[in-house]
């Protein structure tokens, strides 16, 4: 069962890159009393997706455009946010 961030995720990064692959992963439990865990149990993700939009994009750039897609979700709501973003094909 998704978490109400972990949706608001899958919804944001759908709207704004039509992706082909889409995984919000919930890693917050590997990370229960670490920094950063702020006992909510949505603290941690991983994001991977696959989207024609990143394709010429430099890694860095995907990275950005992820982030900004997300509004104040990275490094406000969820305390980190590992991003794999790849082209079709890559």
């Amino acid at each position: 069962m998704n978490t109400p961030i972990a949706t608001e995720i899958e919804a944001l990064l759908t709207a704004a890159f039509a992706p082909t692959h889409l995984a919000v992963l919930n890693d917050s439990a590997k990370h229960h009393g670490h920094l950063g865990d702020d006992g909510s149990g949505e603290s941690h993700f991983t994001v991977e997706i696959e989207s024609a939009a990143f394709a010429g994009v430099s890694r860095l750039q995907r990275q950005r455009l992820v982030n900004a897609a997300l509004g104040d979700i990275p490094g406000q709501r969820v305390h980190a946010l590992a991003i794999k973003a790849k082209a079709p094909g890559e």
